[in-house]
């Protein structure tokens, strides 16, 4: 890898996380809850902030935007489809569009049903992914303004990408999604053994994502759904679990 990431936890399981590209000093921050401990994360590692990416409208994804503008004149970049739910956009960015940090690429993938005009960033040249929340360790995001047919072919669009691509999601909430994994698939012995070393990191006050493909492939039961019944039963299951 070139670009070096930091993980910020801000509010009670957001991720905030931080892309530095040494060789041009561009910073990115993915989704800012909040202004204060994102700016503070990066003045403690020399960073400047350049530029932040956002995947969705939702406040705890954006609500820090204004503030490390004001502070720093990044440059904001979100999805063309929420633009009206995000006042502080500067680059409106759909299906294909490629972003960059330094010399780095990031491909611009819409897999909305979280959210109507939600995007993840690929980096193909890291094996990196930010999903935002779409995809979680062990779970996928509520269909607030999309269907399971299309959260269906997200997890199929992200299930694609190598197997040894990281996934970054924007919350920790692999205990809970273990939780109910177990339930869904209570013979899948490769969730029982993950679920275990989840309650020793949790436990141990330490941090269970970034995950990857391959192991969402193994374990999480939305990723693993066959067809979009499954996934909407899953997901109708999960939310009252």
């Amino acid at each position: 890898m070139t670009i070096e990431i930091a993980r910020v936890p801000v509010l009670s399981d957001n991720y905030v996380w931080l892309l530095h590209d040494a060789a041009s000093g561009e910073t990115v921050a993915v989704d800012p809850a909040v202004a204060a401990p994102v700016l503070e994360a990066a003045e403690a590692r020399g960073w400047r902030i350049t530029q932040i990416w956002n995947t969705h409208w939702h406040p705890d994804h954006t609500g820090g935007n204004a503030e490390i503008k004001a502070a720093t004149g990044c440059t904001i970049t979100g999805p063309a489809g929420e633009a009206a739910n995000i006042p502080t956009l500067d680059v409106r960015v759909k299906e294909g569009d490629r972003m960059a940090i330094g010399a780095v690429e990031a491909i611009v993938l819409e897999v909305p049903a979280h959210t109507g005009g939600h995007i993840a960033y690929h980096l193909p040249s890291e094996g990196v992914v930010f999903v935002g929340d779409t995809l979680f360790a062990m779970g996928c995001g509520r269909l607030f303004e999309g269907t399971a047919a299309q959260m269906f072919a997200n997890m199929q669009r992200l299930a694609a990408l190598p197997p040894e691509t990281r996934v970054y999601c924007a919350h920790e909430y692999t205990l809970s999604n273990g939780r109910y994994a177990l339930h869904a698939e209570p013979e899948n012995a490769t969730v029982v053994a993950r679920m275990a070393e989840v309650e020793r990191l949790r436990a141990a006050g330490e941090p269970t994502v970034p995950t990857t493909i391959a192991l969402e492939l193994a374990t999480n039961p939305f990723m693993r759904a066959g067809d979009v019944d499954t996934l909407a039963r899953r997901r109708a299951e999960k939310d009252s679990f």
